[in-house]
């Protein structure tokens, strides 16, 4: 008996953490572009106010969500055919290029329009990689945990996700500590993309030595006894329509609630509610880290009452108290009021983020798992999450920032119908189980 099958356990807490590291390192990179926007969009775009110049930013972070789908589509396709592992170590590196280019961008007082240009290549180039990155990583994850346990260990990716956001507001906080504020906006912003281009080399070694998933093992051993068989990858895949369905509707609402008060809150803090910059990032790093660490709690709570009733909770709340909390948290004038309420927030969103990855692989067969969980959550993240902060910001430029509130609301509750309806997905799950 080989050492994999002897120790199942070890075996697949192993290729978890492993997974799991390297998915960190990943949103680590996409994510330092949020965090120091607040400092870089003086080095990318002209001479405008606050708003302008962040609403610029804001339109370059929408645009590296259009390849997203992009990246869905091919990068499922090559985890599907090539193996989870191949495409998780190809999206790393996809990802350190974007982030070394962003790095060494001149600044648009030297070389003009190209900065900005830059920047948006660079953004599509990570755009394209995470997009792939999502998808491989929620199937690995989800093939790799056994059924018991499959909320608890899949909710890992959040984790990392949300982890690699934290340690870039860490990151920041640290260079907020020890650099002046003109040096930021010069050249310190450029430190952090520097870091994330080195960790992913780190990543791409670390995930060179992960096992590949059983369930894609016996695909691929069945597809090599019959040889003959045509594979159209996108065509097998719409013959899941109602589980692509499944998957654009559940994910409207939970990406905009997440990127709403996730990456927006930093800049909400700061451009609404008034407090500094420094204090918006020790808010949102602090709500972030518990945020974090109240995934696999929702994650093990869906093992044990079924994924429908945590979606739903999560869709209840957001449709009735996003309006009314966004109210609140723009009108607070102390840190720890602006806490609690960013707090109660996160934690309503966890609802979904702890659990919508393994939800959307329990949907598809193997053979299309990774394409049917990237595309077309690669497609509602670009057209709902990747706008979510530019709108926010257009709704305050233009004086009416409370639409934007309404529109969070609504499609919170577009999702909250999809959650009514679905099938409970931890019992009809089509993961072959190993």
């Amino acid at each position: 008996m080989s050492e994999r099958a002897a120790r199942p356990d070890a075996r697949r807490l192993k290729s978890i953490v492993g997974g799991s590291a390297g998915n960190l390192v990943e949103w680590y990179d996409w994510y330092v572009y949020s965090a120091f926007a607040l400092y870089f969009a003086k080095s990318f775009f002209p001479p405008a106010s606050q708003t302008a110049q962040l609403l610029n930013s804001a339109a370059v972070f929408a645009l590296g969500f259009l390849m997203r789908p992009v990246g869905g589509w091919l990068m499922g396709r090559y985890a599907d055919r090539r193996g989870r592992r191949a495409a998780l170590s190809l999206s790393v590196l996809l990802m350190c290029a974007g982030s070394l280019l962003i790095a060494v961008t001149p600044s648009h007082a030297a070389i003009g329009v190209a900065a900005p240009l830059l920047l948006v290549f660079a953004r599509l180039l990570q755009g394209l990689s995470v997009g792939g990155e999502y998808g491989a990583s929620a199937t690995y994850l989800s093939e790799m945990a056994g059924r018991q346990l499959r909320g608890f260990y899949s909710s890992f990716q959040y984790v990392t996700l949300i982890g690699g956001q934290l340690i870039a507001l860490g990151v920041l906080l640290v260079l907020q500590r020890t650099l002046s504020v003109d040096a930021l906006e010069q050249w310190g912003w450029r430190i952090p993309f520097a870091i994330g281009g080195a960790l992913a080399v780190a990543a791409l070694w670390l995930r060179r030595g992960l096992d590949e998933t059983t369930s894609f093992e016996v695909a691929r051993a069945e597809q090599a006894a019959s040889p003959t068989a045509a594979r159209a990858p996108v065509r097998e895949l719409l013959g899941y329509r109602r589980e692509i369905a499944t998957v654009v509707g559940l994910t409207a609402g939970g990406t905009v609630a997440f990127y709403t008060f996730t990456t927006y809150a930093q800049k909400f803090l700061a451009n609404t509610a008034g407090f500094s910059k420094a204090a918006a990032t020790e808010i949102s790093a602090l709500t972030l880290l518990l945020f974090m660490l109240a995934q696999p709690l929702v994650g093990y709570l869906s093992d044990r009452v079924g994924r429908r009733p945590v979606l739903m909770t999560f869709g209840v709340l957001g449709t009735l108290g996003t309006v009314p909390l966004l109210t609140a948290l723009g009108a607070a004038r102390s840190e720890g009021r602006a806490f609690v309420l960013l707090m109660a927030a996160l934690l309503a969103v966890s609802g979904y983020t702890a659990i919508n990855a393994v939800v959307k692989a329990e949907l598809f067969p193997t053979s299309i798992r990774a394409l049917g969980v990237a595309l077309p959550y690669a497609v509602a993240v670009s057209v709902f999450g990747g706008t979510a902060e530019y709108l926010a910001l257009w709704a305050k430029s233009i004086g009416h920032e409370h639409w934007f509130y309404w529109y969070v609301t609504a499609c919170i509750a577009a999702s909250l119908a999809v959650y009514a309806t679905m099938p409970e997905t931890q019992a009809t799950s089509r993961i072959v189980e190993d």
